[in-house]
Order: structure tokens, then C-alpha cells, then sequence
């Protein structure tokens, strides 16, 4: 089975390479790299020269065109769009924006993950209905599957999100309940599952 060419890692350079190609376009002669490394820092660049150095020798091989960056993983994606934003670093955060230019649709979930998880947070339970229509309209298949399941169990979900009660203060009753009951799963009947959940 043939290997397809290796993959280039992302770099803390990527959000800020369209300014550096315009800059090294401009006329003008060569650019000292300090002073691009000042005007990048200017941006919200946190890296340090050696990452710019390399890229700038690659710029100076005609014969050698740089690459483009890769693809972030879908992991690191995963978490720029669902963690809050205040918890992303200043690097993730340029990376996020990056992204999200690239892509419309990533962007209209973005938009609807966030708004969800403030409406879950603030407990904005009347937003639902506007919430569940924005979904089913946005034409993101996975988005959809999600809004047409809160949609079929609506009035729990609305409770859910409008009244501050919730089964956390329980739950751990309730896992002390299953794990005998998952030790013992098949090799036990009622009575002797039944005594060893009263024992524990």
C-alpha cells in the first residue's frame, strides 16, 4: 500500500503567513526579519524568530514554493468551537478565526453551538423555540439530528433549561446502584443482586 506524502504539522505561524506574503511581495528590496517578527508581534504573534526564520528561507527558494499549512485536526477543532471562549489561548483563538474564515458552514455552527450553551448556562429556557428553528433551518445534517431530538422531548428539555433543578445531587446514589449490578450481570439472579445492593 503506497503512503501519500507526509503531513505537514500546523504551525503558530499560519494565521499571520497572508501578511507576511504581502509584505514580502511589496517592493522595496529584501525585509530584515526582526522587523517582521515586530509587526507580526504587533498582531497577536507570541512565537519567536526561529519559526519566521525558516519560513523566510523558504521564501528566498524560487525553486521551492512553500507549502501550504495543513488542515488542523479535527480534535483541536473539536475544541476551539465548544470550549468557551474565554478558556482558548491567544494562539487557539487566531486559529479558530482562521478557520472558521474558511469555512460558511463551520461558522453558522459555531454561531449555534455558542448561543446554545449560553442559553443553557443562563437557563434562557424561552429561547428553545427560536434556537430549534435557527438549527433545522441551518442545513448542518448533525445540527439537525440534534434540534429534532430536542424537539421530540421538548417539554423536558425546556425544563431542563428554564428551572435550576437537576439529578447531580443523586447520582452518585445511583452509580453506587450499578456498579454491583454490572459486577454481578450474569452470573447472579434478583435475590443475591438484591442483597449485595442493600449490603453496599
Amino acid at each position: 500500500m503506497m503512503k501519500g506524502p507526509p503531513r505537514q504539522r500546523a504551525s503558530i505561524l499560519d494565521p499571520y503567513k497572508p501578511y507576511l506574503e504581502r509584505r514580502w511581495a511589496e517592493p522595496g528590496g529584501k525585509i530584515i526579519g526582526l522587523t517582521l517578527l515586530e509587526e507580526i508581534r504587533e498582531r497577536g504573534y507570541r512565537g519567536g524568530h526561529t519559526v519566521l526564520a525558516a519560513w523566510k528561507q523558504g521564501q528566498q527558494r524560487p525553486g521551492r514554493p512553500v507549502p501550504p499549512p495543513a488542515p488542523p485536526a479535527v480534535r483541536a477543532a473539536v475544541g476551539w468551537l465548544t470550549r468557551h471562549p474565554a478558556d482558548l489561548t491567544l494562539d487557539e483563538e487566531l486559529q479558530r478565526k482562521t478557520l472558521l474564515a474558511h469555512c460558511r458552514e463551520l461558522e453558522t455552527m459555531a454561531e449555534l453551538v455558542r448561543s446554545f450553551a449560553e442559553m443553557f448556562s443562563e437557563l434562557e429556557g424561552e429561547r428553545l423555540p427560536e434556537w430549534i428553528t435557527q438549527a433545522m433551518t441551518s442545513g448542518l445534517r448533525g445540527i439537525n439530528t440534534f434540534a429534532n431530538g430536542l424537539n421530540s422531548d421538548y417539554d423536558a428539555v425546556e425544563a431542563g433549561l428554564t428551572t435550576p433543578w437537576n439529578s447531580g445531587h443523586v447520582e452518585g446514589a445511583v452509580n453506587r446502584i450499578k456498579m454491583p449490578k454490572r459486577q454481578m450481570f450474569g452470573r447472579a439472579g434478583f435475590p443475591l443482586l438484591r442483597k449485595g445492593v442493600l449490603l453496599a
